[in-house]
């Protein structure tokens, strides 16, 4: 199994910053690709940024210029630079990982638990 541990996230004034970062730990082969989802109350859990093994990025439209998603494979670690945060970027952010694991060498997807992210005067 695969845990994911996030932090980092907290309450910040529009404009502000924020950086998450996100920790896989256990009987891990290899981390195919990392990223970041959010769910804001009443909405559909959608994707924000991922990256993969190569370093390969894809961003959600709305945070294209202002959110940057970066790993450490020796770390297993992802994280998340927030600059420019608006209102609507408040959401649970949640990590995502698909990890090969050691144990069968199949790969499986994994979630963190969430970390909230409040964008507020």
């Amino acid at each position: 199994q695969v845990q994911l541990v996030e932090s980092g996230g907290g309450l910040v004034q529009p404009g502000g910053s924020l950086r998450l970062s996100c920790a896989a730990s256990g009987s891990i082969f290899s981390i195919n690709a990392m990223g970041w989802y959010r769910q804001a109350p009443g909405k559909q859990r959608e994707l924000v940024a991922r990256i993969t093994g190569g370093g390969s990025t894809d961003y959600a439209d709305s945070v294209k210029g202002r959110f940057t998603i970066s790993r450490d494979n020796a770390k297993n670690t992802v994280y998340l630079q927030m600059n420019s945060l608006k209102p609507e970027d408040t959401a649970v952010y949640y990590c995502n990982a698909v990890a090969t694991l050691a144990t069968d060498l199949r790969a499986y997807e994994y979630w963190g638990q969430g970390t909230q992210v409040t964008v507020s005067s």
